[in-house]
């Protein structure tokens, strides 16, 4: 006869069977979900002071925004706190989390960038995910650089501008192809921002890109930089629910908002996805998630910007697909999801899955919540997590870290 706490367990496995989708095994015993690393965009914010670019010319005035420049709106963080509860009751099926009540301590962990988006993200999540708890989210001091987030600036890994340069124009096959490459994306902004004038309503500029003043990045210059930022600008406005409006911003829909995306993933594929560039910027995450993945807590929430889901997409090897959005690009809230798995022989796999909102579940405020579990490449289903460590490292191999 089993005991109850066997019987328990029995339950978890052929829940978290069913939950992953794991049809083929569940006539043995699915393996137990260990630990669950979550790498996190933060929420809706209000634009970056200067993202759509000055002499941006539109036919309607930008909206007022509800939030100062860069700061997660009210709104965000409601939606944030949405998407704490469902990875809640999805974490609870998995067994990595009580169904109810208060994680026990140390079972989760939450760190954040620094900034006052990532924080209050942060914060709205842990509402969400443990409501009442007064789960802990960690940061460094405001104005601090965290080197989890943001390592070129802090400058933990060796930059040579040179190397990075080369690796992006062999990726992009050098950024003004780039640019030609979207040029019907660029025409449809200037139909967009209907300013009707004949030279267009985007300022005119020479794609270029050279070693920033401190050497510790590139700075890309251009179309493709200055028309990231507006159609990132023009998502924002969409599921914050500023547009469009009965007589404003009608070019904007949501079909429109996922060609226009292409131009924001773009600036992926300068700044995170060369392979010399993904191995500095997702070095110390990639790191952390190992780390979590062998021995964390139950699970470890990082909550930081596109560019770090991006970076790990890009070591991992994995796509970012989610509907609504343009192949490559990271909405509001957006996540890699990582799980380490031990079966009853002991053997450990990985999964990893991408967890998104639309944008017409962000701007209704929905709880509509699509988690897609993307193959690794090395492996069809799980990947052991030998081979999942042995890989990743090679991804983010670098020559000795800089010292401080």
């Amino acid at each position: 006869m089993s005991s109850p706490r066997t019987s328990h367990r029995l339950a978890l496995s052929l829940l978290a069977c069913a939950v992953l989708g794991w049809a083929g095994v569940c006539e043995a015993r699915a393996p137990r979900v260990e630990h669950v690393v979550v790498v996190m965009r933060h929420g809706v914010r209000a634009p970056i002071v200067g993202e759509a670019p000055e002499g941006t010319l539109t036919r309607d005035p930008w909206p007022t925004w509800p939030a100062p420049a860069e700061h997660l709106t009210p709104r965000g963080a409601r939606a944030m706190e949405r998407l704490g509860r469902s990875d809640r009751s999805w974490f609870a099926k998995l067994g990595v989390l009580p169904t109810r009540g208060c994680p026990m301590p140390g079972q989760v962990t939450i760190w954040t960038n620094t900034a006052q988006r990532t924080i209050a993200s942060g914060e709205a999540f842990a509402q969400g995910l443990a409501p009442g708890c007064g789960l802990v989210v960690g940061h460094r001091a405001a104005g601090d650089i965290d080197p989890l987030f943001e390592p070129l600036r802090a400058g933990v890994a060796p930059f040579d501008p040179a190397a990075a340069i080369a690796s992006i124009e062999a990726y992009t096959g050098g950024v003004d192809r780039l640019a030609d490459r979207l040029k019907p994306q660029l025409d449809e902004l200037d139909r967009v921002l209907g300013c009707g004038a004949p030279q267009g309503c985007q300022p005119a500029s020479t794609s270029g890109l050279k070693a920033s003043a401190d050497g510790r990045g590139v700075d890309l210059s251009g179309p493709i930089r200055d028309a990231s930022g507006t159609a990132q600008v023009l998502l924002l406005q969409y599921v914050e629910g500023l547009s469009p409006a009965p007589s404003s911003w009608r070019g904007i829909d949501p079909a429109a908002l996922k060609r226009l995306g292409a131009l924001h993933a773009a600036l992926f594929d300068v700044f995170t996805r060369p392979p010399y560039m993904t191995a500095r910027q997702a070095g110390p995450l990639g790191r952390r998630v190992l780390e979590t993945l062998e021995n964390g807590p139950r699970v470890d929430v990082l909550v930081g910007h596109d560019t770090n889901v991006t970076a790990l997409a890009a070591a991992l090897g994995v796509p970012l697909d989610a509907p609504g959005y343009a192949t490559g690009d990271t909405p509001p809230g957006g996540a890699l999801v990582l799980m380490s798995l031990v079966d009853e022989a002991g053997r450990r796999t990985v999964r990893v899955y991408y967890r998104t909102q639309s944008p017409e579940a962000l701007r209704r405020l929905s709880g509509d919540v699509t988690r897609q579990e993307t193959a690794l490449p090395s492996s069809v289903g799980p990947v052991s997590l030998e081979r999942f460590r042995e890989d990743l490292t090679a991804k983010l191999q670098t020559s000795a870290p800089v010292a401080n």
